[in-house]
This record gives C-alpha cells, sequence and structure tokens, in this order.
C-alpha cells in the first residue's frame, strides 16, 4: 500500500517524538537513580541515553548531519567506558569523548558557525581565558592526567567557541559541556566536591547534548 508524503512525515514526526520522550525518561530515571543512591538503575540507563538521542536525530524531520550521529555515539561509548573504574577504561572513554567533540566542532564550522571572524576570536579570547584559569587551578592536583586533561579541555573549549557561533541554544550547549567536565575535572584533582556532584556533572551534561543535537538539526533543517 502506497502511503501519500503528509503520512509518512506524521509518522515519522511520531516515531522521533517517541524517542525524544523516551530519552526524557531514561534521563529522569537516571538523574533520579544518582540522587536516591540506585546504583543499579544508573548503571542501566546511561548506556541507552546518547542513543535514544541519536535516533531521535536521526529520525527527525529533514536532513541528520552525519557528524552529529557520530558525536552522539562516540558520548554514548564514552559513557560506557566511565562506568569502568579502571584508569585505561577512564582514558578510552576520553579519547571516545575527544572524538565527539572533533565531530561537533567540524560540524559546526561545516553549518558555517566560524564565518564571522571578529565573533569568534571574542569568544575564543573568553574561552581562552577560562581554559589558563582552569589549568591554573586543576593543575596540581591532576597528576599523571594533566596532559590528557590539558589536551582534551582545549578540545572542549574549542567545541563552546563554534557552537556559540551558531546561536544562542548551541551556545548554552557547549558552555554547559564545559561546565559539566570541569566538574569531572575538579573530581579528579580531589577538590572538594559538591553535594549530589554527579548529579550536577550529568544534568549539565545531558542538557548539552540535547541543546548542542537540536541546534545542529535546526540549522541542517534550514539549510
Amino acid at each position: 500500500m502506497m502511503h501519500s508524503p503528509s503520512t509518512t512525515g506524521s509518522r515519522l514526526a511520531g516515531r522521533a517524538r517517541g524517542l525524544l520522550t523516551a530519552f526524557g525518561a531514561a534521563s529522569a530515571a537516571h538523574l533520579g537513580s544518582l540522587l536516591t543512591g540506585k546504583g543499579a538503575v544508573e548503571q542501566a540507563t546511561k548506556p541507552a541515553l546518547m542513543p535514544l538521542l541519536a535516533a531521535h536525530a536521526g529520525a527527525a524531520d529533514g536532513p541528520t548531519p552525519g557528524l552529529l550521529t557520530g558525536a552522539l555515539l562516540a558520548s554514548a561509548a564514552g559513557d560506557v567506558l566511565l562506568q569502568v573504574e579502571d584508569e585505561r577504561a577512564f582514558l578510552a572513554g576520553m579519547g571516545s569523548f575527544a572524538a565527539a567533540h572533533v565531530c561537533y566542532i567540524a560540524m559546526f564550522a561545516k553549518q558555517g558557525a566560524l564565518t564571522d571572524r571578529r565573533r569568534t576570536a571574542i569568544v575564543a579570547a573568553g574561552y581562552g581565558l577560562a581554559w589558563l584559569v582552569m589549568m591554573h587551578q586543576l593543575w596540581p592536583g591532576l597528576g599523571g592526567l594533566r596532559g590528557p586533561v590539558a589536551g582534551y579541555s582545549l578540545l572542549l573549549a574549542a567545541t563552546a567557541v563554534s557552537s556559540a557561533g551558531l546561536g544562542r541554544r548551541a551556545g548554552l550547549g557547549g558552555g554547559l559541556f564545559l561546565l559539566s567536565d570541569t566538574l569531572i575535572a575538579t573530581r579528579l584533582a580531589k577538590w572538594k566536591q559538591l553535594p549530589g556532584h554527579e548529579f550536577w556533572i550529568m544534568v549539565t551534561y545531558l542538557a548539552a547534548q540535547y541543546l548542542l543535537a537540536t541546534a545542529a538539526l535546526k540549522a541542517a533543517q534550514e539549510d
């Protein structure tokens, strides 16, 4: 049976909404588990978060940038690896997230986020200063992780800079991603942790990924 374009589009839109609802539900369950100490729920939900967001992006109306799918799936791999209590797994997870940031930076550049050179230079100067201050404060406590954290945080800052050129939504996402991973870095540097530290890491991370993904989808639809 042949279906009209409007019927097919309606089905795709419904599927996209359903997947976004599933992402929201999994995120809420994960964040709740962090507040209640339900480790089994935390471990079960974390690997599903980014694949659900990637599936939503793939089902959304209009083109889905391949680099966005790559960024979300690389992030999913990083999420899984960071659940393993092992330094090699941690470094591998950091590498997966580094690949995600390379995808984000390349995608935003392709979408024209860096065309305003003056604005890009101003934003880059601001984030560059923040990076220097952050690394100066964290450096003494990072030990053997100094090099990996310094290199990875530069990619984080570059994602924040490039996302800012795509608009407020993407720019906020890039800033929240930087904040989320800065909270992880303070734990690595053995700083005193905030109450509910893991919750704040994940709530800023999930908001960041959602904002970046939806901003990228909107930009792709407008091209």
